[in-house]
């Protein structure tokens, strides 16, 4: 008897040698219930990744697109020389303020100078053990999750002993870094699973507070340590503190008066039941099997956009933050390809939302030649008024690991490059990817970093956590071997002009899970990427091309002003049906050259 594989692979060459029609095919396959194969993952076997050798500060590597300007490594007390890979010490997420970066660590946080981006240089070491150890600053605050029951309200390394103990903190900590070379833990708010991820929310309708959402996915702690935790099932106790968040309120004023002050059901129905979601299991055969939805492993604001993409379990979700102490639901996906939501990402213009899927956790190899090629990947959704979410493509790292790698989507962020939605992207010891999705249907891969494995006998934990842009540079908080800083260079999918004109935008603040929106100064470096894009994509007429480029290369302001009236003009007759081009980029560039006529 054949096997269901077999009798696939017995019915495509069949119908490759034209003695079977598809619809035969199909018929065969419902006859035997064999479910159609997730894509395989496809890849150019000349991919300089490919066979790179292994090591721990010695692994080869391979670059495109990319500049790696700075490897540094852990300080003492953020590894153990004898277990580089011990997981005790592990580097985890970063956040960025001016001049610094601060890195999370299984062992609590360091803060580096990063003025100077090629030479980053240790500061501060913050020994405060807790496990995960997520990183966000606001202001003269640093929050920082704690999930682990090692944690202690005091920041000691001896850990607690006891199952029950005062002692013992899960939740996020608090710092005051008025004084960056002596932070004071100031808070430590106590949730009943921990915190294994936080979000800093700000509302623009208060000035005088921020608000955190916790994110635990722990087992519930016992109500003897932490009164009104339970870890009942709805229906034996509504107040479960499965199925919820909590939200942190902190005045600025006062940040030690941090206090949780709502816990929304933000996985109920419609009718009320707090376990509205997923209930966990696979899709149907030859699907994934996803976790159940009662708890958020990430969730993304973007304030301005009033919205928060919440990675839940089982569920992707979409969030109205207009009030940022009540959250509410107003929408919600699932997908067979996914294993566990991790992560959300928008675009800038906030239509369109990217869920990564931790396929394996973090520890597996998920990115191998014989993993499908929607299993362990991203998924891009296309946001619709009121909330609705329509799958439009999905991205994975398009590359083969080794069975010694682990390799799953993980955490990155936007690269302000205009007209364009371009997200860098961490893929454990996968390296760092820079994915284009500015086509949410066909993404692709324009530059990537890659070192080979910690080891080609065994598998150890390691690579990339997270890889961030900040002010003009990319920065990978790298688990097992420290911080890596990378600039941007030149290629065929990327000009000097667009390069230069994500660089010149500048922020005070970066905390991924706090999305900021980006706006362009009018410069000739963004009108000359909108250009490039469109002769780029042939989406322009060379003529008009030709005397864009005239314009830019040294123009007067009536040259720009009379150019961008032709241009309206010309995204009028694109949008008639008259004339074939980019009427969006079109627009954008002529709202360009009119602020540079007018500096």
């Amino acid at each position: 008897m054949k096997t269901g594989r077999a009798l696939g692979l017995l019915s495509t060459g069949l119908v490759a040698a034209g003695l079977l029609s598809p619809v035969d095919v199909v018929a065969q396959q419902e006859e035997a219930q064999v479910p159609p194969a997730a894509p395989a993952l496809e890849w150019d076997p000349n991919d300089p990744r490919i066979g790179l050798g292994a090591g721990w500060m010695d692994a080869e590597s391979a670059v495109s697109g990319l500049e790696h300007l700075a490897a540094i490594p852990r300080p003492d007390g953020f590894f153990n020389p004898s277990t580089p890979a011990d997981g005790r010490y592990s580097n985890t997420d970063l956040a960025f303020q001016g001049s610094r970066l601060i890195q999370g660590n299984y062992n609590g946080f360091q803060i580096f100078d990063i003025a100077d981006p090629g030479e980053p240089q240790l500061e501060l070491s913050v020994v405060c053990p807790g496990g995960q150890g997520d990183v966000s600053i606001f202001g003269d605050l640093i929050v920082m999750s704690a999930q682990e029951t090692r944690g202690r309200l005091d920041c000691g390394i001896e850990g607690v002993a006891d199952s029950i103990s005062a002692e013992r903190m899960r939740g996020v900590r608090i710092f005051d870094v008025s004084d960056m070379s002596s932070p004071v833990q100031v808070a430590a708010v106590q949730s009943c699973r921990g915190s294994h991820t936080h979000t800093v929310v700000t509302d623009p309708a208060d000035d005088e507070n921020i608000y955190v959402y916790i994110q635990g996915t722990s087992r519930v702690r016992p109500a003897e340590e932490l009164p009104g935790c339970s870890g009942a099932e709805p229906e034996e106790d509504e107040n479960t503190a499965l199925f919820r968040i909590e939200v942190v309120k902190v005045p600025l004023a006062d940040p030690a008066a941090a206090e949780i002050v709502n816990m929304p059901r933000i996985f109920a129905d419609e009718q009320g039941n707090i376990a509205g979601l997923w209930q966990g299991g696979d899709h149907g055969p030859g699907t994934q099997s996803s976790r159940r939805t009662h708890q958020c492993h990430d969730i993304t604001a973007y304030p301005d956009m009033g919205i928060a993409g919440g990675a839940c379990s089982g569920n992707g979700i979409l969030l109205d933050i207009s009030d940022a102490a009540n959250p509410v639901r107003i929408g919600e996906v699932s997908d067979p390809n996914f294993a566990y939501w991790h992560s959300a990402t928008f675009n800038n213009d906030g239509d369109v939302v990217v869920f990564t899927d931790e396929w394996g956790g973090g520890s597996a190899p998920r990115c191998r030649a014989s993993d499908p090629a929607t299993w362990g990947a991203n998924a891009i959704f296309r946001i619709h008024e009121g909330g609705e979410m329509e799958l439009a493509g999905y991205y994975k790292l398009p590359v083969p690991q080794t069975d010694t790698e682990n390799c799953v989507a993980h955490n990155g962020s936007i690269i302000p490059v205009p007209g364009r939605d371009i997200m860098a992207q961490a893929w454990y010891q996968g390296g760092l990817s820079l994915m284009d999705f500015t086509d949410p249907e066909n993404p692709y891969e324009i530059a990537f970093f890659d070192r080979g494995p910690l080891s080609i006998e065994s598998l150890f934990t390691g690579g990339y956590w997270s890889t961030y842009w900040f002010n003009g540079r990319l920065y990978g908080a790298e688990i097992s071997r420290g911080i890596d800083v990378f600039r941007l260079t030149p290629s065929e999918h990327l000009s000097e002009a667009e390069i230069r004109a994500a660089e010149a935008v500048m922020m005070d603040e970066f905390n991924a899970q706090l999305q900021p929106h980006v706006e362009w100064e009018p410069s000739v470096d963004v009108a000359q990427s909108y250009l490039d894009q469109m002769v780029r994509g042939r989406r322009i007429l060379n003529d008009r091309a030709e005397q864009i480029q005239n314009v830019l290369n040294g123009g007067s302001s009536m040259q720009m002003t009379n150019l961008a009236a032709q241009l309206d003009a010309d995204v009028a007759a694109i949008r008639a049906g008259e004339l074939g081009g980019d009427a969006e980029r079109m627009e954008k560039l002529a709202g360009v050259l009119r602020g540079l006529a007018m500096q």
